[in-house]
């Protein structure tokens, strides 16, 4: 499931392509949330934790592309148990603000989105 490159056969260098396909998925912005409501690194089993309705392998897949990507950096001790600790990379904190404006104006429009939703359903 983890893919080195995302590549659209039409416009291989679309960078709003390659990007938004990217962390338009249903787990990436609360991932990358969650990890910057932190003020250290994560455990991966405390990202499980705080996100509870996703399954392992879509937190592992999520942060495989992330690491792919440059967002997330991931830190391995050899240690026993083996421990595992994820942070945001510094591109991944200048794509945050962008991220909370998206956030700030669904929390200002999702009323009225709903509102609309109901009133279009209900014209079918």
């Amino acid at each position: 499931m983890f893919k080195s490159t995302i590549i659209d056969p039409v416009f291989p260098n679309c960078p709003i392509r390659n990007v938004l396909s990217r962390i338009s998925d249903r787990w990436t912005i609360l991932i990358m949330l969650t990890l910057e409501g932190e003020d250290k690194p994560m455990r991966y089993s405390d990202l499980l934790s705080k996100i509870p309705d996703i399954s392992q392998k879509m937190l592992t897949v999520a942060l495989r592309n992330f690491e792919a990507d440059g967002l997330v950096f991931r830190q391995a001790y050899a240690e026993i148990p083996p421990r595992v600790e994820y942070s945001l990379t510094e591109r991944a904190r200048t794509l945050l603000p962008h991220i909370s404006s998206l956030v700030n104006w669904a929390a200002e429009n999702l009323d009225d989105i709903l509102k609309d939703r109901q009133a279009f359903a209900s014209r079918k």
